[in-house]
């Protein structure tokens, strides 16, 4: 790298490619156009930390990154030519959330360990989100654009702290066979909304098995998948 490049000049950068004269394609771009950008670019930074964990080489996780922040930077270069906020406006207010939420570093509360850190956080986090008009109920708060899997657990781990799971493990295998036995059933009709009821069905009690384990569908399936690569490619070899 020949020269450096400050983040003033990168937003510069980012506003003339949006600019008069500029990009094309970047000038077209809009917040909701560059909603699968920001989740193929989360999904290639996950993919540069595995790779950085199992070889020990960051550059992949550099460039990743820095795709990540043109994201933002886009958003933020696009709601500035909305009238809705700037970059500046973001960075203070992130400065701000990180102060607010942390007051064993900047005030005068405790945490002698990640487990009371974390309890600071969601309670100062839960009184930020009261009156938020878009925000109806706890669980409706969770994203639906986040992968299913992790959008299933997450819903089980707030509905399980605000209500408690109401069923033992034991009432949640016996669940699984009947469900398993029920989308056999369904299953001899390919396709149909039976099937992939109870498909659902299956599926979300999976999760749940692996909430109560302590364990990651998400990650679990992610790591299968690898899997069945290598077997693929064993086999063709």
């Amino acid at each position: 790298m020949d020269k450096r490049y400050t983040f003033t000049e990168f937003v510069q950068l980012i506003e003339r490619l949006r600019g008069e004269g500029g990009c094309p394609w970047d000038r077209a771009q809009t917040h909701n156009s560059l909603k699968p950008c920001m989740t193929e670019e989360a999904a290639e930074l996950l993919a540069a930390i595995r790779i950085y964990e199992k070889t020990g080489n960051a550059e992949n996780m550099r460039e990743e990154l820095g795709d990540v922040l043109l994201q933002a930077v886009m958003h933020s270069v696009i709601a500035g030519e909305e009238g809705l906020f700037s970059i500046d406006d973001v960075i203070t207010e992130v400065s701000e959330k990180m102060i607010r939420r942390h007051p064993h570093v900047f005030g005068s509360a405790q945490a002698e360990n990640p487990g009371q850190a974390l309890t600071n956080w969601e309670a100062i986090k839960k009184e930020e989100k009261a009156g938020k008009s878009w925000i109806t109920s706890p669980l409706q708060e969770i994203p639906q654009e986040l992968p299913a899997l992790a959008r299933a657990c997450k819903v089980m781990k707030k509905a399980d702290k605000l209500y408690g799971l109401k069923e033992g493990e034991e009432t949640l295998w016996q669940r699984l066979e009947k469900s398993l036995s029920e989308l056999r059933e369904a299953g001899e009709s390919r396709g149909s909304a039976q099937t992939c009821e109870k498909l659902g069905d299956m599926l979300w009690l999976l999760c749940e098995l692996a909430y109560r384990q302590c364990l990651s569908p998400e990650q679990i399936l992610s790591d299968r998948i690898m899997d069945e690569i290598e077997f693929f490619e064993a086999e063709t070899e």
